[in-house]
């Protein structure tokens, strides 16, 4: 399985950047996103950088992250790893009228 790690630039060069992420330094490959401002995320596979992300979305995935490592450690409660799910499911707009 290969899951995406948010990495924030710490400093860019033409084709790779220094970012800092969960698992330390890494050394980013920027082929597919171009050169990044340092404090810009970015969403990475295997060492290359596949979709810059905003900070908010950062947040959420190291938090999905944090839930993965507790889940291996026996923990049973994840609300406080989900705060954006607590809230009441909506059905998509193209439903709500089949529905009615």
């Amino acid at each position: 399985m290969c899951l995406g790690i948010p990495a924030r630039v710490v400093e860019s060069g033409e084709h790779f950047a220094r970012c800092a992420s969960r698992n330390g330094e890494l050394r980013v490959d920027l082929s597919l996103v171009g050169i990044q401002s340092p404090g810009a995320w970015l969403l990475v596979f295997l060492g290359a950088a596949r979709e810059v992300i905003a900070d908010e979305r950062a947040a959420a995935i190291n938090a999905a992250l944090d839930a993965l490592d507790a889940a291996q450690s026996g923990a049973t409660d994840f609300s406080a790893f989900f705060a954006d799910l607590d809230r009441e499911p909506q059905l998509p707009e193209f439903l709500r009228s089949q529905t009615s």
